[in-house]
């Protein structure tokens, strides 16, 4: 039961930084490649129907998180309490953002909310890389799994770590080249252009950032990751979006997975000493509380998927960016 949940726990987080990755990668890119009001509405419209649906797996996540593994989102939450509150902060912003954009036809209401949704998207993707970054370093974890420290040290101190900022900078370019290859999905005309090119010159990028961290570290993962998304740039020029937005979501996805496992059964490393880390078997509910969660989990997260493949059915089509005549 332990490792069933551990993988709905990771697949959820998967899901949620997939596809809001590419929310965000749009909400950032949508003032740079939109250079009137009509395009950087067609930018908006491709992700308008879906964004709301793709938090879903965040309050999924962090819900699976509390209830099958209560040690450790305690561990999480009282460490990084004000990176978290941040992070909400910063989504109830994009969601004003995205809803309150189109409430008023004045073009300077647009682009201040245009403006809003691409700052606070970018805001969450680079603390989520933090976070994540966080997660594969470690915590100051005492023996009573407790962080060590007080006041804003111990929340925002992780922060200031490599591991946290090469985590955020990692994120954001994989958000700038999921919304890219995104962009260049559903979109037709001018945006998709423009979308194909940011998307060539990202994983070009990309490609040599992870090469020299493969090669540097020995890392099998990184120059995997490397090839993939060379591949996902080399779709992106001949026209191909759908593998190229494929590719990429496949090293997201990849790239979390190896996030939660990278320690093997130790879901939180002590940077202190290795023997007061927290496991999956120290952090999980009671086996009773296990089977409780498992009969609310068969009963909604199979309506969940079907509701989101549905969703993406009915809005499939591209949304346009040149002007049509009427």
């Amino acid at each position: 039961m332990i490792t069933f949940w551990f993988a709905v726990l990771v697949l959820a987080w998967v899901l949620y930084f997939v596809l809001e990755g590419f929310d965000f990668g749009v909400g950032v890119l949508g003032p740079v490649l939109g250079r009137d009001e009509h395009e950087r509405g067609a930018i908006v419209r491709t992700v308008g129907p879906f964004w709301d649906g793709n938090e879903v797996w965040l309050v999924a996540a962090v819900g699976v998180t509390f209830a099958a593994f209560p040690d450790w989102y305690a561990a999480l939450m009282s460490a990084l309490y004000l990176p978290m509150v941040l992070i909400l902060l910063l989504l109830a912003i994009r969601g004003c953002a995205l809803e309150f954009r189109g409430k008023h036809d004045s073009p300077s209401w647009r682009r201040r909310a245009d403006l809003l949704l691409a700052y606070s998207s970018g805001g969450i993707v680079l603390l989520w890389g933090a976070v994540l970054g966080i997660l594969v370093d470690g915590l100051a974890l005492r023996a009573d799994g407790e962080v060590t420290g007080t006041g804003l040290a111990r929340s925002l101190g992780p922060l200031l770590s490599p591991a946290a900022g090469i985590g955020a900078l990692a994120a954001l370019l994989a958000a700038i080249l999921l919304g890219a290859t995104f962009l260049a999905l559903r979109t037709t005309g001018p945006v998709r252009r423009r979308a194909r090119d940011v998307a060539r010159h990202t994983a070009t990028g990309s490609v040599v950032a992870l090469l020299l961290l493969g090669i540097s570290t020995g890392n099998r993962l990184a120059l995997a990751a490397a090839a993939i998304v060379f591949i996902a740039g080399l779709q992106a020029r001949r026209s191909r979006e759908g593998t190229s937005f494929a590719a990429v979501a496949v090293t997201v996805a990849a790239a979390v997975v190896a996030v939660f496992t990278v320690h093997g059964d130790v879901v939180l490393r002590s940077t202190l000493n290795p023997a007061w880390s927290l496991t999956r078997e120290s952090a999980a509910s009671g086996p009773e509380a296990l089977k409780l969660l498992t009969v609310a989990g068969v009963l909604i997260l199979p309506g969940v998927i079907v509701y989101q493949l549905w969703s993406y059915w009915v809005f499939r089509r591209r949304v346009a960016s040149e002007r049509v005549a009427s």
